[in-house]
């Protein structure tokens, strides 16, 4: 047996200098150490105007930092060609403490009486503005009509607050602001700042010109987040100039949590591996990189280097929450670190599970599946997923589940009917598990899905080469109930191969946003017989669902494959051999 290495101090050690994980421009070099600047930007008239308008609390005149004066040249760049923004939209994704909103309301100020727009010429030598000479000059917006967006007004506040002191008495006097604690009026009440909270429906249609959305790591389905992210989009896309545009500051998200942050992360980094469309989304964020440990040797480097110009955050005091063992390290992670990390009991991390898509593999009329579908009434998801036989490859056939703010809703089970049997139609379906869950009992005492079930079973259980139950009283083909401790031992060890076969890669599945969702939602879960999934806790409304349906199909898969009847069954022309290992 050989002996167990002694533990190595050095590695828990931080080298000399701790090199952040940059995103977007602000922090790219050219080939002579300097930084990438754009080649045409409205930023200098904005660096210019803020330094004349604008005041720091203390009475000071404005003024950037230079890593924040990077990001306005970036954020207004225009395209030499078009003469417009390079960038729709943009997120600046920085550790807490950074001064996001500080920023944030810098950029409402210019969008709200300063030269936010390109008025179509450029600074000559010597300009009064200060502006370098060939670089666009801008103008204020006509209509301008700024939005501070946020899911409560206590993160609206957060900015709103700002402003008071940030206009100096000469932008006061000058614009003939008024400044209110709502709303803030500019020039007779032609220009307005105004704080919005989660109501869609009173958002829609607003001919917005600019759009700062606040904290989006806490916008999420069920308190409007979504729909708020959706209708500001819109908003955005129909203004009269086509110039409308959003910033959003952010912390690091959750994983896991489906928050209008990392739908906007995911989509970002969708578009620069060339898997989707780039929309121009500028993301700048400065992370620790993935080594980097939650210590005292490690912390005070990596946020010297994360912290990017932001010198008044207190790194000692940092080090101590981050130290401090009533805090969770996945948050310390998030709040100091800037990283994007899963809970601490996760069954697998977001990037474990996205390196495994291939949305390329899609199935194909008379390929050979199995199916598993699990049921709910209406708090928990129902789900019904597809394993292809031939190579393992996972699709979600459906899912449903209570839409956001909906008091009273319950799973449509015609429809979900209809899908099974569209499945059938399709596909040869050699093998179909579904766990009936737990939903309330109807008035003659039977399950929500009793009578489903065993119309499936009656239907199609012909065709399916393994049945779920082959002894006792009650025999089924279809019926699968997880409560059965003998299915509860066969599930854990199914997690426990589905999950090596992700870190392996040797799973890979459609890439279905609510499936990975519902798979960083899991949380390992101990048992008698090893380590299940389950729900962070039993009231969390994080689902889990289509996660349990992935690991029942991927089981089901290999208990057709191991059956005695799968060499025998009927094979379309030239069809190869299926070998499951292990």
């Amino acid at each position: 047996m050989a002996a167990t290495p002694a533990p190595n101090p050095d590695e828990d050690l931080p080298p000399d200098i701790v090199q952040p994980v940059v995103l977007g421009p602000t922090w790219k070099r050219g080939p002579d150490g300097n930084f990438v600047l754009p080649e045409l930007s409205l930023g200098w008239h904005v660096l210019s105007w803020t330094a004349q308008y604008l005041q720091h609390s203390t009475g000071r005149p404005w003024r950037y930092t230079p890593e924040q004066a990077r990001f306005t040249l970036w954020y207004y760049a225009l395209d030499p060609e078009t003469g417009r923004f390079l960038y729709r939209d943009a997120v600046f994704q920085r550790l807490k403490g950074h001064g996001k909103d500080p920023l944030g309301s810098t950029f409402a100020a210019v969008e709200f009486v300063g030269p936010c727009r390109p008025s179509g010429q450029v600074a000559g030598p010597g300009h009064p503005s200060g502006v370098p000479e060939g670089q666009p000059l801008g103008q204020p917006h006509p209509e301008p009509w700024v939005q501070l967006a946020a899911v409560t007004q206590s993160q609206t506040r957060n900015t709103m607050v700002l402003f008071p002191s940030l206009f100096t008495p000469r932008a006061i006097d000058e614009y003939k602001i008024s400044l209110g604690k709502e709303i803030i009026y500019a020039h007779q009440g032609r220009a307005h700042i105004e704080a919005v909270t989660s109501s869609p429906r009173a958002l829609e249609g607003g001919r917005t010109s600019w759009t700062l959305i606040n904290e989006p790591h806490h916008w999420l389905a069920n308190n409007g987040g979504h729909e708020m992210a959706a209708v500001i989009e819109r908003n955005a896309t129909k203004s009269a100039d086509g110039s409308a545009r959003t910033l959003a500051i952010t912390n690091a998200y959750e994983p896991g949590e489906n928050s209008t942050a990392e739908q906007t992360r995911e989509a970002w980094e969708a578009a620069q591996a060339g898997r989707a469309a780039d929309t121009g989304l500028l993301y700048d964020s400065l992370e620790a990189p993935p080594e980097a440990k939650l210590n005292a040797a490690w912390a005070p480097k990596v946020l010297e280097a994360v912290r990017g110009d932001a010198t008044w955050l207190d790194i000692p005091r940092i080090v101590a929450s981050i130290l401090d063992v009533r805090n969770p390290p996945s948050r310390s992670r998030r709040f100091w670190y800037n990283q994007i990390t899963a809970a601490e009991d996760a069954w697998l991390a977001p990037y474990e599970w996205n390196a495994c898509a291939r949305p390329d593999l899609q199935l194909a009329d008379g390929d050979e599946v199995v199916i598993f579908f699990d049921g709910s009434k209406s708090d928990d998801a129902t789900g019904l997923v597809a394993c292809r036989v031939s190579d393992g490859h996972v699709v979600t056939l459906g899912v449903w589940q209570r839409p956001p703010r909906t008091d009273v809703w319950s799973v449509p089970r015609d429809d979900v009917d209809g899908v099974v049997d569209s499945v059938f139609a399709r596909y040869r379906v050699l093998g179909f598990f579904a766990d009936p869950g737990t939903g309330a009992d109807e008035g003659d005492g039977s399950g929500y899905w009793a009578r489903y079930i065993d119309g499936w079973a009656e239907r199609y259980g012909r065709r399916l080469l393994v049945h779920a139950v082959t002894t006792g009283t009650r025999r089924h083909a279809v019926e699968w109930d997880m409560d059965d401790r003998r299915r509860q031992e066969a599930f854990t060890h199914a997690v426990k191969r589905a999950r090596v076969d992700v870190l392996e890669r040797n799973l890979t599945h459609d890439g279905h946003h609510i499936l990975r969702t519902h798979v960083t939602n899991a949380r390992r879960r101990v048992n008698q017989w090893g380590v299940t999934i389950g729900k962070e806790h039993r009231e969390s409304p994080r689902k889990i669902d289509l996660a349990v349906c992935m690991v029942g199909a991927r089981l089901l898969r290999r208990l057709v494959i191991n059956s005695s009847q799968f060499s025998k069954r009927p094979r379309a022309r030239g069809s190869g051999r299926v070998v499951v290992l292990g």
